[in-house]
């Protein structure tokens, strides 16, 4: 009986502990998809190049140093040598200086005089290859995102009372078998037979 009674309480209490199986306790914090950056970027595609333009927040009246990524669009090889022109359509008088830094990679230099959206029209010009992309949605004066802090999970309350009920459950159960196992053991009175109650009853007394 006492084997019966352990062996019960044991799948109790594994059941219990699987309750918590779901439960996350995880310490990485989760970040979204733009959280933490240290830069935006804009890109454009053409038949023949692919153009990405990568800048830190950008302020009006100040210097801005951007990076253009150009490369082949089928192959997506970094172009180098190309003779690269850029041109705003808000404001046709703004200047940019192109100068290339290594194969692919070209440092844009100029201003923006308002904090404002801008566009780029990139005229490429590599070997015999040339065409036209537009690269839209440059924000002049925007901030980064700031990064949120981690945020600790909400304790489950569905979980708590599943684990509250498993060991109440458990601790009823070891006392329903205490009891049984209690009962089985008390001592019984011996019963006197039949046939001697009988003679008993019928001899008569002194």
């Amino acid at each position: 009986m006492k084997q019966l009674l352990i062996l019960l309480l044991g799948l109790l209490l594994t059941g219990t502990a699987r309750a918590h199986g779901g439960e996350d306790h995880g310490d990485g914090a989760k970040s979204g998809t733009a959280a933490g950056a240290t830069s935006f970027s804009v890109a454009a595609l053409s038949e023949q190049f692919e153009v990405l333009l990568r800048y830190e927040p950008l302020e009006k009246g100040q210097p801005a140093d951007l990076r253009l990524f150009l490369s082949d669009y089928a192959t997506n090889a970094p172009i180098k040598g190309a003779k690269l022109t850029l041109t705003n359509p808000e404001d046709a008088s703004l200047k940019w200086a192109v100068t290339e830094q290594e194969p692919g990679v070209y440092l844009v230099e100029g201003q923006f005089p308002a904090n404002k959206p801008y566009s780029f029209a990139v005229n490429v010009v590599a070997g015999e290859r040339a065409d036209l992309l537009l690269l839209e949605g440059i924000e002049v004066g925007k901030k980064l995102p700031v990064a949120a802090g981690p945020t600790a999970a909400a304790p489950s309350l569905f979980g708590s009372w599943k684990t509250i009920l498993a060991l109440v459950g458990a601790f009823a159960l070891g006392i329903i078998l205490t009891v049984l196992l209690l009962r089985r053991r008390r001592p019984q009175v011996p019963q006197a037979s039949e046939s001697a109650l009988t003679a008993s009853r019928r001899s008569p007394f002194p």
